[in-house]
Order: C-alpha cells, then structure tokens, then sequence
C-alpha cells in the first residue's frame, strides 16, 4: 500500500534528522519549515496534546536514546511502541523491569519509559478520536444509525444504492459499511459530513455526486463505493499504526511527515486518509481541532469527555479449535491476510478441505464452531460466532466466518457448542479461486492480528505471517505447516483433541 514505508533503521542520529530539517527549512511546505527545538537532557514530561490548529507543534530533537515518558494507550504492544519510537524491544525491556514476560496489550494509562531516537518531521500532536471511537465497537451499542439520518435534513437519507444483495437507504449504508469493516457509524458520518455535506445539504453539487469524498476512481463512483474506499483507508492507517508498519506519511505534494510517536491509531488513521487524496493545506486543517473534529463534536458531543479503552491490559484469546471437523486433515490454504476489503489488518487466515483445493468444488464437509458461543450474524456466505453469547458483535469475542454455502448453513439465533456444525466452505461471498473458509476474529470491534502477541492459537497451532499476504506458518510444538494453495502434506493439519477449557 502507498504511504506504508516501514523503518528499518532505529539509529537515524540527531545530527542526521538535524541536517535534513536544516536543508528544508526554506522551503514552502509547512512540514518542512518547522525548526528544531533545543536537545532535551533530562527524562521529559509529556503534556497531553491541546486543541490545536498548528499544523506541526514543536517536540524536542532528543539526543539518541534518551528516556521519555509515555502513558501506554489502549491496544499497545511492546512490538509496535517500539517502532513508533524508533527504537528497539530490548531497550523499551531494560528501561522498564517492571514489564512481565510475555506481556500482549500494555494496560491503558501504564507509565513507560522509552527509549527515543529522534526522525525530523514530526506529525501534529492534536489527538483526533479515541481508539475506542474509531471501531465499532461497544461505544456503537445502542446507536440508531438509520434513525439518526432519517432525523437530519440533508440528502443523504433519500440516497439509496445497491449494496450486499440489496438496494440501501442511507443511514442503512453507513451500518452496512461500519458493519463489514468494523468501523464506527458515527466516524463515517462525521467524515462524508465534513466532506461532502451530505447530512446537511438537501442537494449535493454535481461534482459530489460522483466522488463525494474526492476519491477520483472509476471503480468507486457514488456514495456508497467512496464510503467503502474510506472505510478501507481507514483501516489501513488505523492497523497499520497498531502493528507498527506505519511509519511515514506522503502526501500529494510528496512532502512526507512521520507521525508523532506518542500519537494513538485513531488519530493517525485520519492523518493517513486525508493525506491519500487532500491538498497539504486542507490536509492540515482536517487534521486540527477546526477540521474532523469540530464536525465530529458538532454532531455527536466531544469524544474525549467520556473516554474508555476497549482493550485491556495483558489480552489473551480464549481456547479455540480448528475450525473443522475432528479427526479431519484439511489444508492451510491461506496466511494471515487482510480480514475485509484489502490491505490491513492481517487479521483472517484460511483452511481447505484437500480435495477441493484449487477450484471451486462443491464440499461434503463442515466448517465448525472453534468455541462455544451464539450465531449473531447469519448473512450470504457469512457467519458471526459471538463467544459471550450477549447477541452483539460488538462487544467480546466474535469470530468471523465468510465463505460458507447455503447448503446446512447455520441461522442466526442459534447457541452452538464448540465443533458444532456451521456450513460447508464454498467460494461463495467475495473473490475467491477455490473452496475454502475464512476466519477472523474481533475483540470489542477490533480486529485481532493473526500474528504477533495476540495470534491465531487454535488447538496449539499459532499462525504467523509470511513476506506477503496469504503466506505464512502454523506452528505446534516444533511441527510447522506452511501456507499452500497446492494441497501438499507440507500444508495439512487434523483437527485433534480439543484443548481443555
């Protein structure tokens, strides 16, 4: 994806980052006209972001690897802090004995000392959003989407378009999209409202029509496809901060700004969107408090007077078995990949019956339930499996089932037990090239990683990622599979004795 540039070099010096701001310094971009303050000498404390229109607020060009302090956010990992700033795990461990081995999720507020090593330009501070605002998650229960449009003035609630099968009305659109990606309803309809309008003005003007966000493509024309194309972003700037891949932002200057290291994903997942198709000067009032978030407020009240974090300290996945029948043998078709629509997250991975691997065959087998738990979302080709059984997908664990024929397929409603039956793997629902069945999980509307400290673990089996999407391991106890379209003893694995809960 553009604008996901990883770093690979933590040893950027000072003098380095110094040289290079010093050079750009006359040039027009706001990004490249700010001016280094002094060299801090002692551990600093690190005020809360203020609201802010100032495009670049000033951070100390740190001495390399001084000690800052930082208050971890909800979902941190030690990987990603890590990588936002510049430094390594190793030394993130040193500086802080008291963090426990094999820590997943930092607890939200925990205060860190890390090790900084400076990179010149430096993105705004002004913190946008919430995490816990940005997914659909729990803050959503109870959140009239439809309803809500119906009430405003503006063009949107007489829109309809066709999408999932059918055709939707407005508000209908946003909690199909915010549904499928996961992302909050009330996010979408503060960014197509600060874009386009659409909830105040009875009509649009004919150059909103067609690409009402500004997304320019012919493969996303009308609402709906520009709401499914932000989405998509969204989720891209938003995991990829998370996972600690985002590193630099371009914009469409080409200037390029890396966001301030104690920023948290929301933020940055706008900060990544607007940069993709908005003017530099735009782009820096969308990003302040005049921007996104004034519109936001206007519509829904501040985001930060109330604040919770949906991601606890220390997370761990609940005891989960292959999503197929015991004693079968099927094949590890596809590595962690990205759970909905492209790029991030890799939160899905996909399994196979052998001897239909590679075409779209009609299969006699049944996917299964990996736990216990309620059907809460039974649509064409899709299963939702909700482990805390309240009825909202929104809320705990839910795992993500897509790819399942009609044939035997599991209603909603239905409690099952796990290795319950759910329907047969098919290549129904999306792009697929062969018969399969592709899972993912959520916690509290967050997609899970399928690697890392938080991977897939199902009967022992643990996922990793490969070099690309669809490539990568599981492993058990020294034995490792690898992921394989060809349906070779290298990527089989039986379902054995479920773990004890």
């Amino acid at each position: 994806m553009r604008n996901l540039i990883l770093n690979t070099n933590r040893f950027k010096s000072a003098f380095f980052s110094l040289v290079i701001l010093l050079t750009l310094a006359s040039a027009c971009s706001p990004i490249a006209s700010a001016t280094l303050p002094p060299m801090e000498t002692e551990i600093p404390s690190v005020e809360e972001p203020l609201s802010t229109s100032t495009p670049i607020p000033k951070r100390a060009a740190f001495e390399p690897g001084t000690l800052v302090e930082y208050r971890a956010q909800t979902g941190d990992t030690l990987a990603a802090v890590a990588a936002h700033f510049n430094t390594t795990q190793k030394e993130i461990l040193e500086a802080n004995p008291q963090i426990k081995p094999g820590v997943t999720t930092f607890a939200p507020g925990e205060l860190l000392l890390i090790p900084i090593y400076y990179e010149a330009l430096w993105g705004s501070a002004f913190q946008i959003l919430p995490d816990s605002l940005f997914v659909n998650g729990p803050a959503q229960s109870g959140f009239d989407v439809r309803a809500y449009v119906d009430d405003q003035p503006g063009w949107l609630k007489t829109y309809s378009a066709f999408a999932g099968n059918k055709t939707r009305r407005g508000g209908e659109l946003i909690e199909y999209v915010a549904l499928n990606f996961s992302v909050s309803p009330r996010l979408l309809l503060a960014l197509v409202e600060y874009q386009s309008g659409v909830l105040s003005q009875v009509l649009l003007p004919p150059n909103l029509e067609t690409y009402p966000l500004g997304f320019e493509d012919q493969y996303h024309k009308g609402f709906y496809l520009q709401l499914v194309w932000a989405a998509n972003a969204l989720n891209n700037g938003y995991y990829s901060w998370r996972n600690g891949k985002l590193d630099t932002i371009t914009h469409s200057d080409g200037t390029i700004e890396h966001p301030d290291p104690w920023q948290n994903a929301a933020t940055v997942a706008l900060q990544y969107y607007f940069s993709l198709e908005t003017p530099v000067d735009d782009y820096h009032l969308a990003i302040s408090s005049d921007g996104i978030f004034r519109t936001y407020t206007a519509l829904f009240g501040d985001p930060w007077s109330d604040m919770k974090s949906h991601i606890p300290g220390d997370l761990e996945q609940p005891v989960m078995s292959l999503p197929f029948e015991l004693g079968k043998t099927w094949t590890y078709s596809g590595g962690p990949h990205s759970a909905w629509g492209e790029g991030e997250p890799w939160a899905a991975i996909d399994f196979a019956p052998p001897a239909v691997v590679g075409g779209c065959t009609p299969s006699s087998q049944f996917v299964t339930a990996v736990a216990d738990g309620q059907i809460v979302r039974s649509d064409p080709a899709i299963a939702v499996l909700d482990l805390d059984q309240d009825g909202d997908e929104r809320t705990g664990w839910v795992v993500f089932y897509l790819h399942l024929g009609l044939n035997d397929k599991v209603r909603t409603g239905v409690l099952v037990k796990q290795g319950a039956n759910l329907g047969h793997p098919s290549c129904d629902g999306g792009s697929a090239t062969g018969t399969h069945v592709h899972i993912a999980r959520k916690y509290n509307g967050e997609w899970m990683p399928a690697d890392g400290v938080l991977a897939f673990n199902l009967e022992g089996w643990v996922s990793a990622s490969g070099s690309e999407p669809y490539k990568g391991t599981l492993t058990k106890v020294g034995r490792v599979v690898t992921a394989s379209t060809l349906s070779d003893s290298a990527s089989w694995v039986t379902s054995g004795k479920y773990n004890p809960k």
